[in-house]
């Protein structure tokens, strides 16, 4: 081995997982003994105890993790924050919050960081849907090793990110539409400012490109800001507009979804006779709007957990990773084939 052990190597010894290893040197009260036992060993065969508790013992840890919100409009943070503090709390580390509302420039992430820094955490997760933060923070030396949840990724070998695959969730949702014989799918997007935004417009966009201009593939693109305002307001643009309403529509969120199966409702649009809606997140209660939502589901609390396994991973010794989670289409009664006048 070229490199000091970490804590992967004492988990492939043990036969154990990483999260098992890091509660064993946390002295978490839930390691049954003859595993605790087995992990002792495997720290003491590798020499991975020595160097960890010399580490310790210098910069007086305080078994901390910070997680910083940067904006305030993240979807579903809660879930977010859920699997953070589970999976902390498993590895046998509490959580410490910050926040920077609006837009946030280098010196305010700066002092935020630098706020948990001066409270001894040991590594920090950036929950950031803006692809501005993440830049950012690749221009700061922070000192300890952070993890970059949601936002895509810059070229910075020090920062871990988990994602949920965006590109890929659009582009199960438009294949989906594809398959049922849509060729004219409008996109309704969210704010393009947001990396989730830009990603889903993407997908859109390559899966329309693979059909090919043969199949008569095509949609318009019309950007909203993941609203159900702005998601009715966008629908009733379709309706209004000199062209023929699309047989589908993709929208940016459910949220959006729910404000144009609205819009279509007033507008006496039969949702899926005549035009079929494709949502994102798979938000509470989707499956109960009427019609039922066909969305792209996303764990927002596995991509909350999958952060702190990152940083614990990083704790021991590991490289940052980039880890992208798969999404997952939920058919529902939204999408149809298309009206016959199509």
């Amino acid at each position: 081995m070229n490199r000091p052990p970490g804590m992967m190597d004492v988990a492939r010894e043990a036969g154990v997982s990483h999260i098992t290893v890091s509660r064993v040197i946390n002295g978490h009260p839930s390691v049954r003994p003859e595993t605790r036992t087995r992990v002792e060993a495997a720290i003491q065969k590798l020499g991975y105890r020595r160097n960890s508790v010399a580490r310790a013992l210098k910069s007086r840890r305080s078994s901390t993790i910070g997680v910083v919100i940067v904006g305030s409009d993240l979807f579903e943070l809660p879930r977010i924050l859920l699997g953070v503090e589970t999976a902390a709390k498993e590895a046998g580390y509490w959580v410490s919050l910050a926040s920077r509302q609006g837009e946030s420039t280098t010196g305010d992430l700066m002092e935020t960081l630098q706020r948990l820094t001066d409270q001894s955490v040991e590594a920090i997760a950036v929950v950031a849907d803006r692809p501005d933060a993440v830049e950012a923070l690749s221009r700061l030396a922070i000192g300890v090793p952070v993890a970059v949840v949601m936002s895509g990724s810059v070229a910075n070998p020090d920062l871990g990110f988990v994602e949920v695959d965006q590109e890929l969730g659009a582009r199960l949702a438009v294949r989906h539409l594809l398959d049922l014989g849509h060729r004219h799918i409008a996109h309704l997007t969210g704010a393009l400012r947001t990396f989730d935004a830009r990603a889903r417009v993407d997908g859109w966009q390559a899966e329309l490109a693979e059909a090919g201009a043969g199949a008569g593939a095509e949609g318009a693109l019309l950007e909203g800001d993941f609203s159900a305002e702005s998601g009715f307001r966008l629908a009733h643009e379709l309706c209004a507009g000199d062209t023929r309403l699309p047989t589908a529509v993709f929208a940016g969120n459910d949220q959006m979804a729910m404000g144009a199966l609205a819009a279509f409702a007033e507008r006496g649009v039969k949702v899926p006779r005549d035009v079929s809606v494709v949502g994102f997140d798979d938000m509470k209660g989707a499956g109960y709007l009427v019609p039922a939502l066909t969305t792209v589901r996303q764990d927002f609390t596995h991509l909350g957990s999958s952060a702190i396994e990152l940083l614990v991973d990083m704790l021991g010794g590991e490289p940052p990773q980039r880890r992208r989670l798969t999404p997952r289409l939920v058919v529902r009664r939204s999408t149809a084939v298309p009206r016959t006048d199509s």
